[in-house]
């Protein structure tokens, strides 16, 4: 069994091994693929992700969302799970829900953790709509992102600002418009493409952070 892959016009490739993916996937696979759900009591992740065991090569693609992009895990790595396409079954470490909100799950993001000490079988592919970067935050610094935007980071879990918070937007499961995420360096984070009015988090005056 691998767990190396490699990136071929728009397909994350793998051979026989036991991978953690999106659904549904493979797209196309020679041999077996037998799917199974993640086991435990709280999987915050399960409604994202499966386990797919293939017993030759296999090939992973989401035609919502073209864009891949490799991650190794020289350090953990939190992934947003819907965007996750394939990654070693052996790397996920857990799942969570990180809270934009304070003490609601209104807004919440559901990230898959990996981790491994062998770095040769720690790392994840995601699929996104658009091209990600990947931006370096120095100590000190510190990076706002749209909530639709973000891919995956490295570090602690980002905190919520928000200069426009209703009571409402406690009990709505759509993030406020004017919310950003904001990641404190040192760390490392993927982003992609926004598909909202990014102006509109910029216009408010007297913000409120948490």
């Amino acid at each position: 069994m691998t767990e190396t892959v490699t990136i071929e016009n728009g397909f994350a490739v793998t051979g026989a091994g036991e991978w953690l993916s999106g659904r549904p996937q493979p797209a196309a696979f020679s041999g077996a693929a037998v799917r199974s759900g993640l086991k435990g009591w709280i999987v915050r992740d399960r409604s994202s992700l499966s386990l797919v065991t293939t017993s030759g090569k296999s090939y992973f693609a989401d035609a919502s969302r073209p864009f891949l992009t490799f991650i190794p895990c020289a350090a953990p790595i939190k992934a947003v799970s819907a965007k996750v396409l394939v990654a070693p079954a052996v790397a996920r470490t857990k799942s969570e829900a990180v809270k934009a909100i304070p003490m609601t799950a209104s807004s919440a993001i559901v990230a898959t953790e990996f981790a491994h000490k062998d770095e040769k079988s720690c790392w994840v592919v995601t699929a996104t709509r658009s091209r990600t970067l990947r931006a370096n935050v120095a100590d000190g610094e510190t990076l706002s992102v749209r909530p639709e935007s973000i891919v995956a980071w490295t570090g602690p879990n980002p905190s919520g600002f928000c200069p426009n918070l209703r009571l409402i937007d406690f009990i709505l499961p759509r993030a406020p418009s004017s919310l950003t995420l904001n990641f404190h360096g040192p760390c490392v984070v993927w982003v992609e493409g926004s598909g909202g009015n990014c102006d509109r988090a910029m216009r408010f005056a007297g913000r409120r952070s948490f």
